[in-house]
This record gives C-alpha cells, structure tokens and sequence, in this order.
C-alpha cells in the first residue's frame, strides 16, 4: 500500500514539473488536489488504455525502435487530460499535442529520476539493516 502512494505522490510532483516547466500546461485551482486527481486519472489510463495503444501500434514501435512510445506517453497525458477536464471538472489544461508530447516527456524523466532516489535511499536503509 505505501508502494501505491509513493508511486501516486512521484506522480503528482512529475505532473507539477510538467506545468510548471511548459507554458502549454496550465493549471486553475485547487492546488495540490488537481495534481493528485490527475496523477489518479493518469495511471487509470495508463493502466488500460496504454496498453491497447501499444498493441495496436506494435509495428510502429518496431520500426521506429521503440520511439513511438513517446507518442503513446503524450496521447496518454493528453486523453488523461480530457477526462479530467470534461468528466471530473479538474482543471489540468494540455494545450494541444506537442505539449502533451513535451509534458509526457518531462513526466517521464521526472518519474524515474525521483523513483530512482527513493530506490537509492530504500537501498541504503536494507544495507544499514543488514549491518546491525
């Protein structure tokens, strides 16, 4: 269960890095609370929607050695936006394509940066156990 909400947390900080860097990504209030809805939103399409986006576009992952994946990470971002915009009144604006494309790249690099420090920290705890 902590897992899920670290996940869940490095999700929302990795959302907030994407509108706060890119001006085509925009915010109206709520806060934190927008941040965490979306973060929600997000890995529910990322859960099953991805998936059948990769299935169908398996030749052109292939052929373009796996770069169209970033295409799928900003068709993603943007329908995760749509949804919480039209469907759950959160305001979390992606304006256009290439910003989701942009946005789905910072929230990627972000993610396995800070999912890379938390490892880093998980691992150096378990050694300073072991030692005692």
């Amino acid at each position: 269960m902590s897992k899920l909400l670290l996940r869940w947390a490095i999700s929302g900080l990795s959302l907030f890095a994407a509108a706060w860097l890119l001006p085509g990504i925009h915010v109206s209030g709520g806060g934190w609370g927008v941040y965490a809805v979306m973060a929600i939103i997000l890995g529910l399409v990322n859960a099953i929607v991805r998936p059948i986006l990769k299935l169908l576009t398996c030749p052109l992952i292939l052929l373009t050695l796996g770069l169209f994946t970033l295409v799928i990470n900003g068709i993603t971002l943007w329908l995760a936006s749509l949804i919480a915009v039209r469907w759950f009144h959160v305001g979390f604006y992606v304006d256009g394509f290439l910003n989701a494309l942009l946005g789905a790249v910072i929230v990627s690099v972000v993610t396995v940066i800070l999912s890379a420090l938390i490892r880093e920290e998980d691992d150096d705890r378990h050694k300073r156990d072991r030692r005692r």
